[in-house]
Parts: structure tokens; sequence; C-alpha cells
């Protein structure tokens, strides 16, 4: 009798223990993402970029004040040694807030919204209202720099007037205010005529090492020169772009890899080091997005250029992580996940669909990059997780351990270019997009190109 209600009670239990482990690996059958797997809107994105927009904004008051004592100066008649613009992004001459102007004009394209354009206004009107100050008692201040307006008197270096005087020239095609060509007209001077140059005429540095050049000196460059050929239509800066990128190109870029390496210097040769930094090659494809968005179909250079793009996007597809981030060492997954170059990809990989230059089918790539890049930007419109301004090292533990925070501002301009991009490729009428389903086992997204299926009756 008690094998039989031995046997009774097995029977009972058996079904129930198959049912409760089916269901849990029922459960345990769907994708469980890191970051949600899910498809933005316009309106969504919109309110990330204004988020930014606030807090950029708010970092600085647009003034001159005392450098010791961060009081405000009004009394302009004398000069004070101590003399500096405000703190702040928003207050700086620099490159990284060079991107940010340029994002926000393309923000204002995309959208019409003026609100973004307006703080590129008030930041030119901002310079060339007190740089006459500095200039007249140039002779007074220490090193020849002010500030975080840096070298502005007497440019020395790509960084200090590349990319914000590019910035400046897409501003004054809309305001036609004269008063910014002194300061357009000084920059091509400089990058045409006085920075270093290799003998072959590819833009270069003397640091760290003799006759370096670096990844990210195709960004301090080529915008610059492409918005000067826009400008004049002097085909001289379009060819010195072409030039720079092709030349770079030929000693950076690893075909093996499809990525460039960070730098190369003239004494390492053939056998340079190589460390494929996220950011420096977010800088190449950014570059090379703007030059070929400027250039005529068969401009000679552009096809090469655009290969060089191509490639770069099918290597970049294959390296981003499962959360859709790239990492700070593109080929080196225990690297920490990177917010400037994760936004910089997802701004070249939106433009090239958009604009034809690479296939429809990379459209996820750029949505989970997306997905991914507005988790870091915070609730009061702060960029997190962006490296640190970064050298031109030669060894592993340096890129490994850069620093990273709100407060390094090369995430700021990408991000925003990023989201202008999306919001651009969600409203792109050439494509459909098959959504992935919420909850479902296997479920992804497809971009199709409506042109090449048949038309529906």
């Amino acid at each position: 009798m008690k094998k039989i209600i031995y046997l009774l009670l097995i029977l009972v239990i058996i079904p129930s223990g198959i049912v409760l482990n089916a269901q849990e690996n029922e459960t345990g059958r769907i994708p469980q993402y890191e970051i949600p797997y899910e498809y933005p809107s316009a309106e969504g994105i919109k309110a990330v970029l204004n988020r930014m927009k606030t807090y950029y904004e708010s970092t600085s008051p647009q003034t001159i004040i005392d450098e010791k004592t961060g009081e405000e100066i009004t009394d302009f008649s004398k000069f004070n040694p101590n003399a500096v613009p405000s703190r702040g992004f928003s207050s700086e001459w620099s490159y990284t807030h060079g991107v940010v102007l340029s994002a926000f004009s393309y923000i204002e394209d995309v959208t019409g919204d003026k609100t973004f354009f307006s703080d590129n206004v008030k930041f030119y009107d901002y310079v060339l209202k007190y740089l006459p100050y500095f200039k007249k008692n140039k002779d007074k201040i220490e090193k020849v720099k002010i500030g975080n307006w840096g070298r502005i008197l007497n440019f020395h270096a790509l960084d200090d007037c590349g990319s914000i005087t590019a910035a400046m020239i897409k501003t004054y095609l809309k305001t036609k205010n004269d008063d910014y060509l002194e300061l357009i007209n000084q920059t091509a001077d400089h990058i045409s005529n006085n920075q270093f140059r290799l003998e072959d005429g590819t833009l270069a540095r003397n640091r760290p090492q003799y006759k370096s050049v670096w990844a990210d000196d195709m960004y301090m460059s080529v915008p610059f020169l492409t918005n000067m050929g826009v400008l004049t239509g002097d085909n001289k800066y379009f060819d010195d772009a072409v030039k720079q990128v092709l030349q770079m190109a030929k000693r950076l870029y690893i075909p093996e890899k499809e990525l460039f390496d960070h730098g190369w210097n003239v004494t390492s040769g053939d056998y340079d080091p190589r460390f494929y930094w996220g950011r420096a090659n977010g800088w190449v494809l950014m570059s090379m997005a703007e030059l070929l968005s400027a250039l005529p179909e068969n401009y000679q250079g552009r096809s090469e250029i655009l290969h060089l793009y191509r490639s770069m996007v099918r290597s970049l597809a294959n390296l981003q992580g499962g959360d859709g981030f790239w990492h700070n060492l593109l080929d080196k997954n225990d690297t920490y996940t990177e917010t400037s170059c994760t936004a910089m990809f997802t701004f070249a990989i939106a433009k090239g669909i958009n604009e034809g230059w690479i296939s429809h089918v990379y459209g996820p790539v750029a949505l989970i990059g997306w997905n991914a890049i507005q988790t870091r930007v915070l609730q009061n419109g702060a960029v997190d997780g962006t490296c640190e301004g970064t050298t031109f090292a030669h060894d592993n533990s340096y890129y490994y351990h850069r620093g990273k925070s709100i407060y390094a501002t090369h995430g700021y301009g990408p991000t925003l270019y990023a989201g202008a991009e999306m919001i651009r490729l969600l409203q792109n009428d050439s494509i459909e997009v098959k959504k992935a389903r919420i909850n479902s086992r296997n479920s992804t997204f497809h971009y199709l190109l409506k042109s090449e299926w048949p038309k529906k009756n």
C-alpha cells in the first residue's frame, strides 16, 4: 500500500516539475537586453538634445572676469592683466566647442529649431566684442594665452583654430556678419601657410615624437578646409582637404583592421606600434563625412575617401558591443565603453545611410548606438562617460586608464550630431523599418530600401 501511495506521489510531482521547468525555460528564452532594444522617436531624441543645450548654456555667463578674484570686469578703459573669459564650456575658444557649435547649426538645419543656432551667434558676438580688448594689450598677456581662449591671438597648432573656426564659417554663411572674416582668414592663413607639415604636405606635429602624424588632426583641419572651400568657391581648399585624408590614411589606415592607428611618426616608420583608439577613429569618420558632403560627385580623390568610409563602417559594425557601445580601444573589449566615439560612429553611420554612401542594412547599428548614447546623457543634460583629452601614446596601459567624466567636453558635440542624424534617419522616406517585437524570442530591426521591393497594390 505504501508503495502505491509513493508511486502516485511521484506521478503527481513529476508533471508539475516539468511544467515548472518549462516555465523557467520559457522565461530564459526571452532576450534580456542591457539597454532597451527599442525604436526611438524624434520627439524623444529632441528632448535629449534640448536637455543638453540647456546644460551646456548654463556652464558660463560669457563675461570677462578677473582670473584671481572671479569677479566680472566691467571697466575696460584700462587693462587688467588677470582678465580672462569666464569659465565654462560655452565660453571656450576650443576645438570641442567648435564641434558643439557645428552641431547646433546642423540641428537647426534638420529640425528648423532656431534656438540652437542662436547660441552660435551669441558666442561669436561675445568673442568679437571682447577680442579687441585683448589684442590692444597683447604685449601684456603672459605667453599670449587668454584663459580658455588659449592662443586666439597667435595660433600655434591646429587645435587653436581649425574646428572652432569651421563652425564660425557655418555661422557666417547664415548670418553674413563680415566681422567674422578676420578670424576666418587668420585661420586659413595659419593652416595653409604656417602649420607644420611633412615634406609631402601632410599636416603634422613635432610632438610627442619628431614628425608625428595624429589621426585627431584630420578633424582639426579637414572640416575647416572643406568649409573654406564652400565659402570661397576656391578648389585649393578642397584639394588640400582631400590630400590630408588620403595622405594621413597612407600612414595611419591599417587595411587588415579597416581602422586608423592613433598616430605615426617618421622614426618608427613602417614599424610604428598600433593603437586603435576609439575617438581618433571617430574624428576620422566625422572628417570624411564633412568632406564627402561638400565634394562634387566626381571630384578627384572622392571615391578613395568613400572606400575608406565604407570599410571603416564595416569594421566598426563588427566591433560594436552588445550594449550598443564601442570600447575606448576598439579592438580590446576589456577597455571601458566610451561615449564620444560611440556618438561619432552613430552619427557617421546614420549619416552614411541618409546620404546613400553606405547600405541601409547598417541601420540597426546606428539605432542601438543611439540607444546606448542617450543613457549617458544625465537628467540635467550633462554627458557622462567620455574619455579625457588623450595624447598620442605608445603603451596600452595609458589608453586603458584614461579618465572619463562629464567635464571631458569631447562627448557633447558628437552626441548632438548623433541625435540630429538619427532624427534624419527616422524621417528618411526611402527606408521602411520593420521593428523588433518586444519580449519576442526572435525579433530584430530590419531596415529595408523601399525602391528595391515591388510596389504594393
